[in-house]
């Protein structure tokens, strides 16, 4: 296992077989993608589309119908338009 220290200034030298492991050269970028709270995954920008399968994939979480992901977009949609609105109660009470 490779590890790194922060600097002060929050920077980090990524381990040279790291590097090489990842195809790393001098001008890469990086992404990190939160797969979970506190827990990234570092994937680097110069691979293919494909590099990517399965960074979300949540080990016991069972895979959602397109109707389930449909669902919880629009009631997050709904959610969302309805933040900053006040309950009937409280229009009634004023």
């Amino acid at each position: 296992m490779s590890v790194a220290t922060m600097t002060s200034k929050g920077q980090i030298t990524i381990p040279k077989d790291v590097r090489d492991d990842m195809r790393l050269t001098p001008g890469s970028k990086v992404w990190f993608v939160k797969i979970a709270p506190g827990h990234y995954r570092v994937v680097p920008r110069t691979g293919k589309i494909q590099d990517l399968f399965g960074i979300l994939y949540r080990p016991g979480q069972r895979t959602l119908t397109i109707e389930e992901i449909n669902e919880g977009i629009a009631e997050g949609g709904a959610a969302s338009g309805m933040r900053g609105m006040r309950d009937d109660d409280e229009d009634a009470d004023q």
